[in-house]
Formats: structure tokens, sequence, C-alpha cells
């Protein structure tokens, strides 16, 4: 049986650890009073959050004493917790506040390779407000609204876990400096993408043919393409199965083909649209590639069977127009032209794609993030709705893959869609995310557990 992962809650004494840990685990394994310090070892126990399991350890609090004093000792053992946990799950009192200690615990944590979760319990109601919002100066991302002892904030603690301790099963695990580019071709039906891999690999691995729709199950394979630098880079290739219109969609078989191209979108990190390039742009081509940037994926266009294209250039900058004006978050995608016959435009596809990863899982420092920010609202100052001003305070990113930003301040849930497309396409513009998708979310001040108008 597989070594489940583990998850270590954290933080100063009486903020919830211990039943958090009950909440998780089920039932009542850890003791809960109102009085610090009631747990001193560590105790662990199973947990399953949404389906997802995990081995969860309940720590002491975290005080600030003597190591050879019994507070300083059990401090030893959240230490030694953290560092054998493949996540710190870190807890602070929201009605309290960030506490000095808080501020310390954040600092260590910081300092630590252990992946951390943030939360903030006892959010419920007005109480917690001011103490959720404080939660962000920690530099430790994105806060999580939490009440453990009325289950609150279970689906958001469960999205910022997943990722962290979730693996890919035995067939998809890989060693942590591989770094395996995991690249999905996908398009409508005969596109091209079959006879395109096996180009790549310069085999026959996949059957291809006139019929549209060969291809049903998503096929991964391992390759190394040799870069002009003549650098082996590893590639896992995904080939999928065509994603024709839902409408046209009748055989049970070709739905079931066509929900694992989708999860194949998900499972990539960079997406080749492979654009018929006897047939053009086509409506099902756009929708594809909405699909792609809904899921965050970076994308790349590719035009198939460009060696027997007719006017191409014509083609080309009539698909790049089209896509200009059919997919506004699709300006400045690379488009590109590939022969799955000739082997033309292969290496540059490739070499796109690799570069195009490292842009979307780019991560920007807080000072390069928030001089920007404050330049670009005093070139172009949010609107006051109603004659009130929206405060904008600052700006942080809380992930990559793709890279993800939440905007902090007074009001801004009023904040109109133009001026977080205006902050969106800056920070492609000036930051250097180019084409990648880049979300930003505006978070109000009202707590989220607080159902009153």
């Amino acid at each position: 049986m597989p070594k489940l992962p583990t998850v270590a809650i954290v933080g100063r004494p009486n903020v919830g650890k211990s039943t958090l840990f009950n909440r998780l685990v089920g039932r009542k394994l850890a003791l809960v009073d109102d009085r610090p310090g009631v747990t001193r070892d560590r105790r662990e126990g199973e947990a399953t959050l949404l389906g997802m399991d995990f081995r969860v350890i309940d720590t002491a609090g975290y005080e600030d004493e003597d190591p050879d004093t019994l507070p300083g000792r059990m401090r030893a053992q959240t230490s030694a917790a953290v560092r054998d946990a493949d996540v710190a799950l870190f807890l602070i009192d929201a009605r309290a506040g960030v506490t000095p200690l808080d501020e310390e615990i954040a600092r260590w944590l910081r300092s630590e390779t252990t992946p951390v979760v943030l939360a903030a319990n006892k959010a419920e109601g007005r109480a917690g407000e001011s103490g959720l919002l404080e939660a962000w100066s920690l530099g430790l991302g994105e806060p999580i609204a939490m009440s453990a002892e009325h289950g609150e904030g279970v689906a958001d603690l469960f999205e910022q876990l997943q990722p962290l301790i979730e693996h890919e099963g035995p067939d998809e695990e890989e060693d942590e400096g591989d770094h395996k580019l995991k690249l999905a071709i996908v398009g409508r039906p005969n596109a091209g993408k079959s006879t395109l891999i096996n180009r790549i690999l310069q085999e026959e691995r996949l059957i291809t043919g006139p019929e549209a729709g060969i291809t049903r199950d998503s096929i991964a394979i391992d390759w190394e393409w040799k870069a002009p630098d003549g650098e082996m880079r590893p590639v896992r290739l995904i080939d999928t199965a065509g994603m024709r219109k839902k409408a046209r969609v009748d055989d049970k078989l070709e739905k079931l083909a066509v929900a694992d191209a989708r999860r194949a979108v998900d499972f990539a990190e960079v997406v080749v649209l492979l654009l018929d390039g006897t047939r053009g742009l086509e409506s099902q081509d756009l929708r594809i590639a909405d699909h792609v940037l809904q899921e965050g994926r970076a994308l790349i266009i590719a035009i198939s069977k460009w060696d027997v294209a007719e006017q191409a250039s014509s083609l080309f900058n009539g698909i790049k127009a089209a896509l200009e004006e059919g997919l506004s978050q699709a300006r400045g995608i690379p488009v590109l032209t590939v022969s799955g016959r000739t082997g033309k435009g292969i290496d540059a596809m490739l070499g796109a794609a690799f570069e195009i990863r490292d842009t979307w899982s780019k991560r920007v420092s807080t000072g390069q993030l928030n001089r920007w920010f404050e330049a670009a609202i005093e070139r172009n100052p949010p609107p006051a709705p109603g004659g009130k001003r929206i405060k904008l305070r600052y700006i942080t990113q809380v992930n990559t893959r793709p890279p993800t930003f939440v905007l902090f301040g007074t009001r801004v849930d009023q904040l109109p869609d133009t001026y977080l497309r205006y902050l969106t396409n800056g920070m492609r513009s000036e930051l250097g995310f180019g084409a990648v998708p880049v979300r930003l979310t505006a978070r109000p001040s009202r707590n989220p557990f607080d159902k009153k108008e």
C-alpha cells in the first residue's frame, strides 16, 4: 500500500488545531479545550477530505520558549513534524487577528522547504473579518477562511491541498529533476494530430488514415526531443481524440473519447491546437481554444498540412486575424505552421512549447509586482462608482501554472471588468507573461461566511 502524504497542522496555542484535526479524521481523537497547550505530543490520524486521503498531524502549540523547557520541547516536536510533512497547514485565529507570535511562526515557515497552506480559523461572522484580511500580511499567499467547528471552508482547503499532496499514478510518476514537458495535441477530427506525432517520434507509433475519429483514447508517449543546442529534453506527448461539436457527437464511445480528450487538456502543461491548413479556422477551433484557456493551460496554435495549403500567406494572416477577433484572450498566442508529412516546423513548435511553459510557471517578486501595480493605478486610477472611491492597496501572486493574482483593497467587488482587464493586460505586456492565461481576482473585504448583505 502506498504511503499516504502527510499534512502537519501548526499554529500558536488555542487557534483550533485539534478541532480541525478531529474534523479531518472524522472522530474525536484529539482533546479539545479552551485552555491553551492541551496538545503536547504529535498526534496522527488518517484523514479524508472530499475523497482525498492523507495523514494529518496535530502538533503542539508553537511557543517561544527555552528549548529545555516543556514548551520548548513541544516546539521542537512541531519543527520535526513540519520537516517530515508534505504540507504545513498554518492555522491562525481570525477573531484574534495576526499576533506577533503568528508573525514569528510565518517567518519560520517561510524559511523551511515544506509547502505552506495558510488558513484563518473561526472566520464565521463579522468578528473574523478583519483577522482574515490581516492574514495576507503574513506573506504566505491567500488565506483560507475556515470554521473548523462548523465545517466551513473545507472545499477551499481541498482546493489548496490537492495539488500539493495528490501525486500522480504509478504510470505517471516522474523524478523531481525530470521536468517532462506535458504536451497535448488537440483539434478537430482528421486535423492531422496522429500524423504529426508519428513524424515527431519518427515512427508509425499511432494509427492514421483518412477516416475521422480513429483515435479514441488519449495516448501518452514519453520521448526526448533533441533541441537545436543539442540538449535532450524530456517530453510526454499526449495524442487525443478529435473534438467535434457536442451536437454532432451521438455515439456513446465518441462522447467518452471527447471527454477523455478534455481530461488530457487538464493534465497537460502546454496544449497545441492543431488546425487543418486545408480548411482554415472554424468555430469549433475557437471553442476548443477557449476551453484550453479557461482551464488555465498555455496554448499554441499550429496550422497543419502546411505543405499542401493553398494561398498560404493569406491563410496564415486570415487565421491570425480571426483568432484576434473571435477569441480576445488569445491575443499574442504563438501561431506556427507545421507539416506532419515533411516534418517542417516541428522543432520551432517544440521550442515554443518549452518557452511558453517557462512563462506559464513564472513567479514575479512581491517588490517588482507592487512597483508595477503602483505605476499602473497612477496611470489609470480605478473608477469611483456612486462617487465613492475604490482604494486598491496591493496585489500578490498566489500561484503559478497558470500565474494567479489576488488584488486587495476596499470596495474591490465594485471594480468593473474593464479595469481588471486593464490590469491583466498590463501584467502580460509589462511583467513578461505574454500570451499565457493570467488569472486576477479582486477580493471584497466582506467575510464569505457572513450571509448578511
